[in-house]
Parts: structure tokens; C-alpha cells; sequence
């Protein structure tokens, strides 16, 4: 019989000889069960000690280097087809090897942002029913989920702490991001081939966090937001045009993304979600210039994965209390202005004043419609109405948009479908005149326009949609294509709405 004190010393042993050997290591974004992109090279690195030669195999490919004397290291691997059976991926050096098991080969999507991206599928199943049969029926074992925990760092770090990869499951599905489970699920349905979903989000935080440091550039709002976070002065970065409420370091240009996406780019991905924009536009802070953040975080991802043209697609926020939200929805529809992005419209989904709405069905598959269109050409409509331009004659308005499809309709949203309402009356509308004063208008869908018009504005100069925090619960902003896709808000004349930040404050 082994005693237990032995036993204790020869397990010790045995791990410090492991240590010892352990002279190869791929990078901890790599892991069992994860998913490598299809149809891209795809890089694989890691450390190792200085002037190791290192090999890693995976589906009959052998790509060999040395680490530098730093001891980093990183192969290729040609792009792969899509796979859905499980295989290895060994790491090896003449001394040890390291072996990646479960490997499956799809389509990875990066999704970043912050609670409402974070909302997991547990929430959603606890608050709607759709959500729990969803969850309860998660049996997917070619979707595979990767959370990012890491803590904020002052300069980019070169690897993870801790965390794995999932395979989704009923169990295992609860702790999955609500919107990346259904845009997943929907990508796998449609495509099938596995599905991974990288997600970074963090609860509460601000847009500049996410951005690369050296994306501050161009706009003189983040050249400042650069200067002054790089000074730690939290005071200005709040009082400052286009300011956020800086909580803490973390909440800093940079910061995030020092310590949860640096450590893994350039990992393949075939694209970017996002869901974010709540805390720029809260009580206190300043939305203006949000879309010269999105254009920057953009094309910082752009860089920082060498892909100029990544697609990338996000969530325009939903109706909430905060007179913000209405200009930051408004910077959210101009941030479209960057080539290969796409927004999914989500004004129409609830009336609860709920800063977390449970519907993350909808946000998901109206995401997902994004890429389905343009990045894997199937035939689906993927925008609602999204304001052209405008034509005034005779006292009246006539709005033009583009993604009109099939055509413009009145529509009621409800959990997971949206129904036509024949004899419906559309809300949300409102015309400006010479004044600059706004009044509530009557609006008819005419062929693919609008007809706007009011009894009391004679010679109108501007129109708007739904550019209120909430819509009147007796009249839901209802304007739609007949994809059941909403209408972003819009306003013809931004002009005609200058920003009074005492008006960003929360209804009694």
C-alpha cells in the first residue's frame, strides 16, 4: 500500500517535470473544442523557449518555425474547408508536444460590446417563454462558445488568463451571450457548418475601451479622448463634447481591448458583432461624435486583424427613458456611412422602459440577416427602411428610402414575428416649421415613400421618425418593409435638433 505522504510527493514530482518540459505552448485562445475558420489562413502561435523549433499539425498540414528569442512563435495553416467532426491539433517541439482536441472548422464571428451584447441566455429564458424553449432545445454541439474575462490593462497583453471553450448544449448554453447563441443558430441553420462565437463583452462600459489606441486618430474628439485618458483624467473625459462617465481605469481609450482582444488577434474570425452605445449616452454624458467612435473602432479591429474590409455589424439601440438615446441612434444610423457594415433596428421590440430588454430573439436574427445577405449570398432581406432623401411640394413631404423590398407597411412587433396591420395608422412621425418648432403629423405610405403632412405647418422645411427616447404605448413606431424589417429613425435636417443636455435625464 502507497502511503499518502508519498503519494503527494510523487504527484508534486511529476508536475514540476511537466512544468519543466512544458517548453511549447500554443496561445490559450486555442483550446478543446474551439472552432478555426474556414476559407482563411488561419494563424496558430504561442511561446516557447528562445530558438525552439516548433511544429504544429492539424488536417494533414505541417507548418514548422522557431520561436524568436523571445521566445514568441507563430505558423499558418492554409485555409481549410468546413468540418464537423472533431480532430486534433498537436503542438509539438523535439522535447514535448501539446494536444488540442474536439477541433472543429466553420465560420467564427468576434461579438463585442457591453450588457445587453453580455445578456446571456439564461436571462432570456427566465423572462420569455420563447427564450426558454430556445434554450431548452440548444442540443448544438457544431456552435461553440468562447468568453473573455479578462480584466482591463494599461498596455496590450500578449495572452490570456484562464477560460476555455464550450460546446452548446442545453446545460452548457444558459451562459452563453442571449444575441450570440441566436445569431449563431441561425448561421448554423442556414449554413451548416459549426459555428464559433468569440465574445468580449463587458457590462456597463463605454465605446472607447474597445478601441486600439492608435485607432484615436482623425476626429478631434478622440485625439482629446486619447490625450486625456493617457493623463487619467476622468473629470475631463466627462465635461468634454462627445464625454463618458469614466468609472474607472478600465473605462479608459484602450483598456479593454489591452486586455481582452489584443491577447487574441489575429485569431481568424470572418467577422465583428457588437451591441453597445448605452453607456455614451446615459444621464450626464454626451452621445455626439459616437459615430466617429464606431468608425474608429472599425477601422481599428480592421488593422489590428490586417482586414480592411472585415465585416462588421451592430445593434441599433432599442427605445429607453434617456432623451440621449435619440442622438445616439441617430450617430449609430451615420456610423453605416463606413463600407461593409450593417445595422440591425431594434426601436420597434420594446415599451417596457427596460435598459435590458429580454427579447434578444429578434436582435439575433435580424443581426444574423446581415451577414446571411452579404458575406454568404443567400437570398434574404436584411435592412428595414432606411431614410434616402426627401422632396416638399405643396405643404406636403414626400421621404424616399432605400431597403424598401417588397414594400412599406404598417406593422405590430411582437416576441420572435411581426404582423401586418391593414388599416393601421402610422405613428412616429413629425414635421418642423420655418421656426424650427415640430409638430405631430399625419403619415400615409404611398408606393415605396411616405406622404407627411399636418393641418397647422404650411410651408414645412424638415421631417422626422421615431426621434423620441419611447414611443406613446397607444402608438408604437410602426413603419416597416414587407420583410417585417423596422424603419430606423431618422431626421431629414439633424440641424433642426440641437443637443440640450439637460433634457438627458431620466422621466419621473
Amino acid at each position: 500500500m502507497v502511503k499518502p505522504l508519498t503519494v503527494f510527493f510523487t504527484a508534486a514530482i511529476l508536475l514540476c517535470t511537466a512544468n519543466t518540459h512544458a517548453a511549447v505552448l500554443p496561445a490559450r485562445i486555442f483550446s478543446d473544442h474551439m472552432v478555426l475558420q474556414r476559407g482563411l489562413p488561419v494563424p496558430i502561435w504561442g511561446k516557447a523557449d528562445a530558438g525552439t523549433m516548433v511544429t504544429v499539425q492539424f488536417a494533414d498540414q505541417t507548418a514548422k518555425t522557431q520561436a524568436d528569442p523571445k521566445g514568441h512563435w507563430k505558423v499558418w495553416i492554409k485555409p481549410l474547408k468546413a468540418n464537423r467532426t472533431g480532430r486534433e491539433l498537436k503542438v509539438s517541439s523535439e522535447k514535448d508536444s501539446t494536444l488540442i482536441h474536439d477541433v472543429l472548422v466553420g465560420e467564427v464571428w468576434f461579438a463585442g460590446g457591453q450588457s445587453n451584447m453580455g445578456y446571456t441566455v439564461r436571462g432570456m429564458a427566465r423572462r420569455l417563454p420563447e427564450g426558454k424553449a430556445l434554450a431548452d432545445a440548444a442540443d448544438f454541439n457544431d456552435i461553440r462558445y468562447r468568453k473573455i474575462t479578462e480584466k482591463n490593462a494599461p498596455t496590450p497583453r500578449e495572452d490570456l488568463t484562464a477560460g476555455g471553450w464550450v460546446a452548446c448544449t442545453p446545460k452548457t448554453v444558459h451562459s452563453f451571450s442571449g444575441v450570440g447563441f441566436v445569431y449563431a443558430r441561425r448561421l448554423h441553420l442556414e449554413l451548416k457548418v459549426p459555428i464559433g462565437i468569440i465574445d468580449c463583452a463587458w457590462g456597463g462600459t463605454p465605446i472607447e475601451p474597445y478601441i486600439p489606441t492608435e485607432a484615436f486618430t482623425g476626429h478631434p474628439t478622440l485625439k482629446k479622448l486619447a490625450k486625456l485618458a493617457k493623463a487619467g483624467d476622468f473629470e475631463a473625459i466627462k465635461k468634454m463634447r462627445g464625454g463618458t462617465f469614466v468609472r474607472s481605469p478600465a473605462w479608459l481609450a484602450g483598456a479593454i481591448y489591452n486586455g481582452r482582444i489584443a491577447p487574441i488577434a489575429p485569431y481568424a474570425i470572418r467577422g465583428a458583432i457588437w451591441y453597445q452605445a448605452e453607456s455614451n449616452c446615459g444621464t450626464g454624458e454626451d452621445p455626439r461624435d459616437y459615430a466617429h467612435k464606431m468608425r474608429a473602432l472599425i477601422n481599428g479591429w480592421r488593422n489590428v486583424w490586417d482586414r480592411p474590409n472585415l465585416p462588421f455589424y451592430y445593434v441599433q439601440l432599442p427605445q429607453w427613458r434617456s432623451y440621449a438615446w435619440t442622438y445616439a441612434r441617430e450617430e449609430q444610423r451615420r456610423a453605416m456611412d463606413v463600407k461593409n457594415t450593417g445595422m440591425a433596428v431594434t426601436v420597434d421590440l420594446d415599451f417596457h422602459n427596460d435598459i435590458h430588454p429580454p427579447n434578444k430573439i429578434d436582435v439575433g436574427e435580424r443581426l444574423a440577416r446581415w451577414p446571411l445577405a452579404n458575406v454568404y449570398s443567400r437570398k434574404v432581406h436584411f435592412s428595414g427602411p432606411l431614410y434616402r432623401s426627401i422632396k416638399i411640394k405643396d405643404s406636403v413631404i414626400h421621404v424616399a428610402f432605400d431597403h424598401v423590398g417588397e414594400g412599406l407597411m404598417i406593422g405590430k412587433a411582437g416576441e420572435g414575428r411581426v404582423t401586418e396591420l391593414k388599416d393601421g395608422t402610422l405613428n412616429g412621425f413629425e414635421i418642423a416649421d420655418k421656426t424650427g418648432a415640430w409638430h405631430a403629423a399625419k403619415a400615409d405610405i404611398q408606393g415605396e415613400s411616405v406622404v407627411v403632412k399636418s393641418a397647422v405647418v404650411k410651408e414645412p422645411v424638415a421631417v422626422r421618425y421615431a426621434c423620441r427616447p419611447q414611443a406613446l404605448k397607444d402608438r408604437p413606431w410602426n413603419l416597416y418593409n414587407k420583410a417585417t424589417l423596422p424603419a430606423s429613425p431618422f431626421c431629414s435636417d439633424w440641424s433642426r435638433m440641437p443637443y440640450n443636455p439637460q433634457l438627458n435625464l431620466p422621466a419621473k
